[in-house]
């Protein structure tokens, strides 16, 4: 249960000391709005008040568990305006972040002072709003339109030293807050117009055009940066008549689709990160690790864990190969440098950190081994095998399999409480997400430290069972077969893949593809042609594809052509024939199919393989599911994962069309209870 947010006014001379003490992050709660305005009123007859806050941040941000209830008085426009139009100045001290409400209230103080590593921003972008207590008001007449842009409609969060160059703040403290606060009032300074009583400040006439392009360019069908930037153009008018539209807009916003699906998803991934299989449960300290297999992914996997601050032995078959991954790993970590995310001395000790070896016994003492090899059964257990016997009886044993079995991987391991699965997606170094697949022996305290480690690697793991390609791969293969069925049916990969961009992913099916290499799925399925149901569906055109060697970008041609100075995927006359000609040696007439009904069809399947994927246990909740999909998958943050569009949709809906999807192709697609039971 969250701590009683508290707000106290303290007494020192002729200065009030106002503090706010609501912790983590000194949410602007009902609570903590109805102390600050008795403050307000508590602070009469001083000179000057400070306002500081407890904790690790200034006011950083809204508390959103609030924002699907009806609004609670006193409002934060309210509680803004009175700090603004106060008799006594308010004096605002900064440390750690001041977000969205935060920075609305900090905005309404006379002075700013903030400590040097202070951030400042209005992120209510990224939950589908627009501030509501005047910060599109305040901000550019406080900094100018253009960084107000940038903060506003783009979510970027400002350091102390460019806002106290743009003028936003009055210091950067050099000594601890409150010292640095006496320092500053030892002379009354004058106080200065109210921020919302400033003219706006003037800039380019093209500006608000080119910067709405930049939008378009980058929203991918997200409308709240449009209605911040709108928002921000009302500043143009008197403050007393532009922030109430501002307050009616936010509050309109809220009941929004997206604004819902944002929310969805920034509690769901806070939700994920504390599965009930590790309640109260202490992880393991990691000190070591051992990443087998130097390619592509063992080198991002190694390159995650140096940037973590762990140490890394890559295992590789012989010299060359640890050569070439040797080779690997300092390109990705010296990149960071390049691309101005590491220093160059961070560099060099990362480095320090890291070896490679062709020997097994290079394991030895290690807390961690994470396999990243060919994905074949026998090829995993012997390198378990060999791992077992170099490390210690409980060092953490880890396969990155993306589809296999680790029961079969790990089969005939001593002690095999310590295995588990680290399902890592590639760029690995970069993506974001990692699945964690719990065996039936796996110990919790070794769960518990693959989520710490995820933590450590600045990861959003999600916990998984044991199924056929776990959870985000199962509904691959399911998006990738229906996908597969409408191009049997009528549809071509050019016009899936455009349906697919509309809905707001960033590439369809056969794009991405393409991209990542059609081999791993080619092999995938001929290694389920045997357990596959006779009564499936089963398209052949991917197969076929494969059997040319069309493997995907890398080779030139997939399912489109590219050449060799883009990587822009070229339609090819000569696979739009061979579909067509396999629907007509099918028997099937091939019809037409809207981009709605492309999609809508697309995110039935997957709502429905997420819901098997709960009620098997597979996924701990639907939230799980969603992460999965935005986090590893490019689903667009916006519509919340494909359970949340399927509850924006309506249950209902997706059912009806998922049983049409079904009964197109009868024997292939099972229906989850959720949706049997549903219309």
């Amino acid at each position: 249960m969250p701590q009683q947010a508290t707000v106290t006014v303290e007494r020192k001379g002729d200065i009030a000391w106002v503090t706010l003490d609501y912790p983590p992050v000194n949410a602007t709660s009902t609570a903590l709005r109805a102390g600050l305005l008795r403050a307000v009123r508590e602070v009469a007859g001083a000179r000057v008040a400070v306002l500081r806050c407890a904790g690790r941040s200034f006011v950083a941000g809204g508390d959103m568990s609030e924002f699907d209830a009806p609004p609670q008085e006193p409002h934060l426009p309210d509680v803004v305006q009175a700090i603004e139009e106060s008799q006594v100045p308010f004096l605002a001290l900064i440390h750690g972040a001041a977000l969205g409400g935060g920075l609305e209230i900090a905005m309404a103080c006379a002075w700013r002072i903030a400590a040097p590593e202070a951030g400042f921003g209005l992120p209510e972008v990224n939950v589908g709003l627009i501030p509501g207590a005047g910060g599109t008001q305040r901000l550019p007449r406080l900094i100018g339109m253009e960084p107000a842009i940038d903060i506003a409609c783009f979510g970027k969060v400002l350091k102390s030293e460019e806002m106290l160059a743009l003028g936003g703040i009055d210091a950067i403290a050099d000594s601890e807050l409150s010292a640095a606060a006496e320092d500053f009032l030892a002379e009354q300074p004058d106080r200065p117009l109210a921020v919302s009583r400033r003219p706006l400040m003037a800039y380019p006439a093209d500006l608000i055009e080119a910067k709405r392009a930049e939008i378009a360019r980058k929203a991918k069908g997200q409308t709240a940066p449009f209605e911040n930037l709108d928002a921000l153009r009302m500043a143009i008018l008197p403050f007393s008549e532009a922030q109430p539209r501002e307050r009616a807009k936010h509050l309109d916003l809220r009941n929004s689709p997206q604004s819902r699906s944002l929310r969805h998803a920034f509690f769901a991934e806070r939700a994920v990160a504390r599965p009930k299989a590790i309640e109260g449960v202490a992880p393991r300290e990691i000190h070591r690790a051992v990443v087998v297999g130097g390619g592509l992914m063992g080198a991002g996997i190694a390159t995650a864990m140096l940037n973590a601050g762990l140490s890394v032995t890559i295992l590789e078959q012989n010299i060359p190969a640890a050569k070439a991954a040797e080779a690997r790993v300092h390109n990705l970590v010296k990149s960071a440098r390049d691309r101005g995310k590491a220093t160059s001395e961070q560099v060099v000790e990362r480095l320090a950190r890291f070896a490679v070896s062709e020997e097994h016994s290079a394991a030895s003492g290690a807390d961690l081994a994470v396999e990243a090899v060919f994905e074949d059964v026998e090829v995993k257990r012997s390198v378990f095998a060999r791992l077992a016997a170099e490390m210690g009886p409980d060092a953490i044993l880890a396969t990155n399999t993306s589809y296999l079995d680790p029961r079969e991987i790990f089969d005939g391991i001593p002690n095999p409480s310590r295995c588990l699965g680290l399902h890592f997606f590639s760029p690995a170094h970069v993506m974001k997400l990692l699945e964690i697949v719990q065996m039936p022996q796996t110990e919790p305290e070794v769960l518990a430290s693959g989520f710490s480690l995820g933590k450590r690697l600045r990861k959003i793991s999600v916990l998984s069972g044991i199924c056929d390609g776990f959870i985000g791969n199962r509904m691959l293969a399911a998006y990738r077969r229906e996908a597969d069925y409408l191009l049997a049916d009528g549809a071509l990969p050019y016009q899936i893949d455009a349906a697919m961009r509309a809905f707001g992913m960033p590439m369809g099916p056969y794009e991405l593809g393409d991209l990542t290499g059609l081999q791993i799925a080619w092999a995938n399925r001929q290694r389920q042609a045997a357990t596959r149901s006779a009564s499936e569906r089963y398209v052949e055109i991917a197969d076929r594809l494969c059997e040319q060697e069309r493997f995907g970008q890398r080779a030139g041609s997939g399912w489109y052509l590219y050449d060799e100075n883009s990587r822009k995927p070229l339609r090819d006359t000569a696979i739009e024939a061979m579909i067509e000609a396999y629907s007509a040696e099918k028997g099937v007439s091939r019809r037409s199919f809207a981009p709605e009904e492309i999609s809508a069809r697309l995110m039935a399947v997957l709502a429905n393989e997420g819901a098997r994927i709960v009620e098997e246990g597979i996924a701990e909740s639907d939230a799980a599911v969603d992460v999965v999909k935005l986090h590893g998958y490019g689903f667009p943050r916006w519509r919340g994962g494909p359970m949340q569009h399927a509850r924006e949709t309506g249950w209902e809906e997706t059912a009806r069309i998922m049983r049409e999807v079904a009964a197109e192709s009868p024997g292939s697609w099972t229906l989850s209870n959720r949706l049997s039971r549903t219309g």
